[in-house]
């Protein structure tokens, strides 16, 4: 009984080590004239187009691995975007091109929103939460900018 002990607290400490770090800084931003964008917080299989000048999308505040949805639209130029985070983990917004590279994200965090801004061209680009393991969990989606 206590080596089972033993092995569930061993289990659950590589688990709570595997769910990030958090950061002190507020936003990540590059500057460019500023064009409009979508957003959207319906269900992980929509999207929707909005002429705000910011996409807003949260992580799922029940604690599953899951952005509020995998599909963002945005207008080419300055993109600003709002993630909040009410999930009892922490989590991040980061940005990567079509060829992988990463081109922003927000800090680490629990609790409340960071804004990530960007100057983006017309293109695909792949968003993901960059905490080991929740990108393959399955906070992952696509940004198409026109």
């Amino acid at each position: 009984m206590p080596r089972i002990l033993l092995a569930v607290a061993a289990v659950a400490a590589l688990v709570v080590a595997g769910c990030g770090s958090s950061s002190n800084t507020t936003s990540s931003s590059t500057s460019t004239p500023s064009a409009p964008a979508s957003s959207t917080s319906t269900p992980a299989s929509s999207s929707t187009s909005s002429s705000a000048g910011a996409a807003s999308i949260a992580a799922d505040p029940s604690g599953m691995l899951a952005f509020s949805t995998t599909s963002l639209k945005a207008k080419a130029g300055t993109v600003t975007i709002d993630f909040t985070n009410k999930a009892p983990l922490p989590h991040n917004f980061t940005l990567a091109s079509s060829s992988g590279s990463v081109l922003g994200a927000t800090p680490t965090f629990q609790g409340g929103t960071k804004s990530l801004k960007l100057s983006l061209k017309a293109g695909t680009y792949t968003f993901y939460c960059s905490v080991p393991g929740h990108r393959a969990g399955g906070m992952q989606g696509t940004l198409v900018v026109s």
